[in-house]
């Protein structure tokens, strides 16, 4: 693995020497378009942060964990977890807070804190991650594609949670 980034770096340095590129002219304008695209991203992000903050603070997400718990449990997610799932398509920090808890106060052999880190593992924070590839876009039809990979990370928290129950 160590061996595969400088391949890379010297194969893009000979074809670009072949095809007679100014590689140091294309890499100046790949940052110039990277600092425009990162100036583009700066109100997504601070959108999609105050929404969490949001969600945390205004008692929603404690409504909603209490609310869909039972159903959680008829599929095989623990009881301790819908925090963690309801927060982890959110926040990345915020999600491995929950999983030190989980991890802390049941034990870290236990079937909670196993299926918490798989289910950790097994997912990616959703909204930031949307908010990052999509920033660019101008017709921005985000439902789909969102609302798929939620329901790709909840079956993820499903098996996952069936796989640590076998294991």
């Amino acid at each position: 693995m160590a061996v595969i980034i400088p391949v890379i770096f010297i194969a893009v340095m000979v074809t670009a020497v072949i095809k007679k590129v100014n590689i140091y002219s294309s890499f100046t304008d790949g940052v110039k378009s990277a600092i425009q695209f990162t100036i583009s991203l700066l109100p997504c992000l601070a959108a999609m942060f105050m929404m969490c903050e949001l969600f945390e603070a205004s008692g929603l997400s404690a409504c909603l964990i209490k609310f869909l718990s039972p159903a959680f449990e008829l599929l095989g997610i623990p009881e301790g977890l819908a925090k963690l799932i309801l927060i982890k398509p959110f926040s990345g920090s915020g999600s491995l807070a929950y999983l030190t808890d989980i991890i802390e106060s049941c034990g870290a052999d236990s079937y909670t804190a196993r299926c918490a880190c798989v289910c950790y593992g097994s997912s990616e924070t959703v909204f930031y991650i949307s908010a990052i590839y999509f920033a660019s876009l101008k017709g921005k039809k985000l439902a789909r594609p969102i609302l798929i990979a939620l329901v790709a990370a909840f079956i993820a928290t499903i098996a996952a949670c069936a796989l640590c129950r076998i294991m």
